[in-house]
């Protein structure tokens, strides 16, 4: 009864640091195998296990992790910046004069996915985003996102089956 919970935790936490699947098929999966596990519990600890585990992408963009070199890039001098390099300086800009707007877009991003929520935790650690509220805003985010995912199949399973 009580290994759901750790594996569901640990494979979060992991698609969280290397994204190397979904862990929103987990979650359909796992409620629809065992739908007496309570979607708000569900909710809760895929969404501890990704924003702890995407806390490491954030440190990383703080400068406060070192990346091992195989995951660096190295500047090529005399090029260009392409539209994303382009892009995320403009973003960078607009987070960092407006710390309210970097907050908007993290939250919804955090619910929603889009902009991706891997792309906006690293501009909100490129701005600087206070952690506390990366924690707070993530963690609630998260939450909303996979509990409304984790009710989904008692919701509408009647309605598709």
């Amino acid at each position: 009864m009580l290994t759901w919970p750790w594996i569901a935790f640990g494979l979060a936490f992991a698609t969280a640091v290397v994204p190397f699947g979904s862990i929103e098929l987990f979650v359909i999966g796992l409620v629809a195998q065992r739908p007496d596990i309570p979607f708000a519990a569900v909710g809760a600890v895929i969404a501890v296990g990704q924003v702890l585990g995407k806390l490491v992408h954030y440190y990383a963009a703080l400068g406060v992790l070192r990346l091992p070199p195989l995951l660096r890039r190295a500047p090529r001098p005399g090029r260009a910046p392409g539209r994303v390099a382009t892009w995320l300086k403009a973003a960078t800009e607009r987070a960092r004069e407006s710390p309210r707007w970097m907050a908007g877009i993290f939250c919804v991003s955090s619910v929603v996915g889009l902009p991706p929520f891997g792309a906006t935790v690293l501009l909100a650690g490129v701005t600087r985003m206070r952690v506390e509220l990366f924690l707070a805003v993530g963690l609630a985010g998260r939450f909303t996102r996979y509990c409304c995912l984790a009710a989904a199949p008692g919701v509408f399973g009647d309605v598709f089956f």
